[in-house]
This record gives structure tokens, sequence and C-alpha cells, in this order.
């Protein structure tokens, strides 16, 4: 125990992978190693609570536009938590204590099975769920796999994210890779508010540029390059999105996979409906490729 949460560290039997994951924050994945290279690792001048770094973002990703939405046929009002905006944002299992429920440990690989029984209805999101997390942790690879079981007797809405921030050393001199031909527009509360042609030239560059942008992608791959590691991120869901966002320190970014858009319970754009006793599931697949570095 440390700061009165409880952490759990993963890693394969050579070491050469290794994961640290807070159970009491929504089981995010603090870090994430690969031959002694960060791609993930908190940042001192940040807080989580301001951050999500990592977390799950369940029932919804991203902003509902001021915590309103309908869901047949009825109207739902839900905690409005992001800071200057009067919005909903990014679901309501990022703070949530996980259990673990299955542990897999082998020499090459290891993996852990995190659960959090959703059994209070709340006002704004008046269901019963089940959510389950699987890291499965590789020597060069980590698959993050979610689960969502609707226990509850009457069907909700849903979209999924995940909210990772990759560490570069020299973001400047990085660069992301992912087809899309659709970018999304936002208003000044950053809620959707349409959608516009997208043809910019790949890779993108990072350089000076301050990111705050959302893509409708055309597969479900995204590449992330610095100048220590490759990885590739890549998704078995048949519709996918995209968010980025580069933080003020400038040494990390966020590179969102999302199921659904920013305002999706009410543009429905991704939105689907699982209904009761039913499932689904996603997977995240980050695979680490390390690059040469001359002379070393």
């Amino acid at each position: 125990m440390e700061n009165d949460f409880a952490y759990l560290d993963l890693k394969n039997g050579k070491e050469s992978a290794k994961a640290k994951i807070s159970l009491h924050e929504g089981g995010r994945l603090m870090e994430l190693q690969f031959n002694g290279i960060y791609i993930i690792k908190d940042q001192p001048s940040s807080k989580y609570k301001d951050t999500f770094a990592s977390s799950i973002l369940f029932p919804f990703a991203n902003r509902i536009k001021n915590g309103l939405y309908s869901f047949n046929g009825k109207e739902y009002q839900l905690n409005c938590n992001e800071n200057g905006r009067n919005n909903a944002l990014h679901g309501l299992v990022f703070d949530k204590k996980f259990e673990i429920i299955d542990r897999d440990l082998k020499y090459n690989s290891c993996a852990i099975t995190l659960l959090y029984q959703e059994k209070e209805k709340s006002i704004g999101f008046p269901f019963l769920y089940n959510i389950y997390i699987t890291y499965t942790l590789k020597d060069n690879n980590i698959n993050v796999s979610v689960k969502i079981k609707n226990t509850d007797k009457n069907s909700f809405p849903f979209t999924l994210g995940w909210h990772p921030y990759f560490l570069s050393n020299d973001l400047y001199n990085s660069s992301l890779n992912f087809k899309s031909n659709e970018k999304i527009q936002f208003d000044k509360n950053l809620i959707t508010s349409g959608f516009t042609t997208y043809n910019q030239e790949m890779p993108l560059q990072i350089k000076d540029n301050q990111l705050d942008d959302s893509y409708i992608l055309k597969t479900n791959l995204i590449e992330f390059t610095t100048p220590l590691y490759h990885i590739k991120l890549d998704t078995n869901t048949a519709e996918n999105f995209l968010q980025t966002y580069t933080p003020e320190n400038r040494n990390t970014i966020a590179i969102e996979p999302m199921t659904g858009i920013c305002d999706s319970f009410n543009n429905k754009k991704g939105l689907q409906t699982l209904h009761s006793n039913d499932e689904f599931t996603t997977q995240w697949n980050v695979t680490f490729y390390k690059k040469t570095i001359p002379n070393e």
C-alpha cells in the first residue's frame, strides 16, 4: 500500500516487460516499460484527478454536453465534473476500486483480471453492470481487454475508451501515423459541433503543435514514433475514433482510442446499446519496437 492506494506490479520472467496498475484508481495502467524504456509513466507535475492518465472510459468516452442526455424517452442528468466547463467528463469508473479475480503467470507472459461491480444505480446512469479489465503482458506487447456485462434488467447506452499518456524523450521529434479523412470539430466548450475533411500528410509531426483533436479512423491501427521507440496500437473494433492531446509539460501525449466520439450520448456517433445480460468486449494491443541508436 502507498498513499492509501493499492498498486499491483506485473513483470514477465525475464523482467524485460514491467507494468504497474492502480487498483483503486479505476484499474488504470500507471507505468509500462519494455527493455528498460518507459513508454507510460505518471508525471510528478500532474495529478491523476486532472489528467485521467490511462483510465478506462466507461460508460462514455470524452464529454457529454452539460451532462444531459435522453435514452428510450427518458432524460438523465450526469454529474458535471469538468473543471471550468459544465460537462460530464470521461465516464464513471475512473475512480472506482477494482478487485483481482484471476491471475495467469508464465515465464514469457503474465496476465491479471480485475473486476468492478456497479451495485448502486446513480441518478445520471441508473443501470447496473460489471466491468472486467484483463492486462496481458508479454516481452514486447501488452494487451488490454475490457469486457462490459449488463447486469441490469434494462438496456443502457455506452461508448468505451482508453486514455493512456505515452512518454517521449523528445516529443518535438516524435510523430503519429494513422489513417483518417474526417476530423471532428468542437465548439468553445470542446463539444462536437460538426465534421470536416481531413487530408493531413502522414506521419503527423508533433513539433510545436498543441494537439487537442479528434478523428474518425479508417483503420484500427495507430502508430507513435519517438527517437527511442516505435509502438503500434491496434484494436479489434469495427468502428474506431481517436482523440489526441498534448499537455503543457510537453513530454507526454495522450493517444486515446475510442468506440464513440465526444457527446455521443446525444449525437449518437459510435453509440451502442447493451441489452440486459449481454456482454461487450474490446481489446487494445500495444506492441513495442526499440529503435536502433547509433553507437549504442
